[in-house]
């Protein structure tokens, strides 16, 4: 299949601000420190470094600390300053940072899961680690005592994990594209529900607390929306990355989404419009407009003498066409089709062109992103790649 072209970057970008390098093997994860020029990560190369601002402008490492084993994920609380990380042993080791983070103390550790972690949550309102590993397991513990309170196995490793303090109510999301709601109680937990949408694994979730609404990456390259609080039982589909999509972020105080992918790509998208389901594709014998046979119709094709031909869908109405009723390609951003996609004829004739006005803005990071942060409070934007480079970026001429 011919790639689908890339959507045109809009003027304004995000500005690189500066390039943290010296791990040693990709950084899997890593945190801007609020209110403070200054960086933690985590890498498979197992050391924890915090990266200060020093007066050449240049980050250096303030800690440098060698784990047992690659650390795989990290969640950092500011406000208690404890630090999170889980290794590729199955273990979660937790550290307090002094306040002028220049040291690390070991609070305790114990053992999660028994292969690689894969997420980690602490939530400080609970005094609650929430955690997914690659063993199909989703646990929580005490923070305050490190005791195992329960746990859920899922139907796969889970790279997704989203919380509602509110609610009380997790997200899983795991490889096989599920993402699975639980119930959470002190020492036990009750499934809700799950669903899917996916054709690949989920990568990434995360949580609008006020709109209620999840967003859901995949290694299928798109982006799913879910209204689990609008009662509408809506989900809509955005398609902007050439590649699986890593990480999730999203910017409240502006309704954008931030994602970034395997490509390179960094895209933000207008969550502030109304935006429209995709439709189901329609299943028929024959050309919807055409009526001419597809070619597993053998007896409409012996009857009308006719060579069958192949079935596609438009991704507008979702009616089965076939190549000559739907030669046409559009962007229709309200749907979430950022690339031109196949329409039938009619359906290319109707779109206008302010439906065509895109609702995200496309940038290259120029690395392989594998986790991004995104503080709110100055508009930075941390990605981190395979490269195992970390990159800070100013977002604010494109999320204000």
């Amino acid at each position: 299949m011919a790639t689908e072209p890339q959507p045109k970057a809009l003027t304004r970008k995000p500005l690189l601000l500066h390039k943290v390098e010296g791990s040693q093997e990709v950084v899997n994860m890593a945190a801007i420190v609020p209110k403070e020029d200054g960086v933690i990560s985590v890498s498979e190369d197992r050391t924890v470094r915090v990266w200060l601002k020093r007066d050449s402008g240049q980050y250096w490492p303030s800690i440098y600390h060698a784990m047992p084993s690659p650390c795989s994920c990290m969640s950092f609380n500011p406000e208690t300053r404890r630090l999170s990380i889980g290794l590729d042993n199955g273990t979660i080791s937790e550290f307090i940072l002094s306040e002028d983070y220049n040291k690390m103390t070991l609070v305790k550790s114990y053992q999660a899961h028994q292969s690689r972690v894969m997420m980690i949550l602490f939530v400080l309102e609970m005094e609650w680690v929430l955690s997914t590993g690659q063993d199909k397991h989703f646990t929580w513990h005490c923070s305050e005592s490190g005791q195992r309170l329960g746990g859920y196995r899922t139907s796969a490793g889970a790279c997704g994990l989203q919380f509602d303090v509110e609610t009380r109510h997790v997200f899983v999301g795991d490889h096989s594209g599920q993402v699975t709601i639980l119930k959470l109680e002190q020492e036990s937990c009750s499934l809700v529900t799950t669903f899917k949408g996916h054709t690949g694994g989920v990568t990434a979730l995360c949580w609008d607390p006020v709109q209620r609404v999840l967003f859901s990456g995949s290694s299928d390259h798109s982006i799913i929306m879910w209204d689990i609080g609008g009662r509408k039982g809506t989900a809509i589909e955005l398609q902007g990355h050439n590649d699986k999509v890593q990480s999730l972020s999203y910017a409240h105080h502006t309704r954008q989404l931030i994602s970034c992918g395997a490509d390179g790509g960094i895209v933000v998208w207008n969550m502030d419009v109304e935006r429209q389901e995709t439709p189901e594709w329609l299943d028929s014998d024959s050309c919807q407009k055409c009526d001419q046979p597809f070619f597993w119709n053998f007896k409409q094709m012996w009857d009308s003498k006719k060579i069958g031909l192949r079935q596609h869908h438009c991704r507008k109405c979702g009616k089965a066409v076939c190549g000559k009723c739907s030669s046409k390609r559009s962007s229709i951003p309200l749907m979430g089709f950022e690339f031109e996609v196949r329409v039938c004829d009619s359906c290319h004739e109707s779109i206008t062109d302010e439906e065509r006005a895109p609702t995200a803005t496309f940038h290259d990071s120029k690395h392989n992103i594998v986790h991004v942060h995104f503080d709110a409070t100055r508009g930075w934007l941390l990605t981190s790649g395979t490269d195992k480079v970390i990159k800070l970026w100013d977002m604010t001429p494109v999320v204000s």
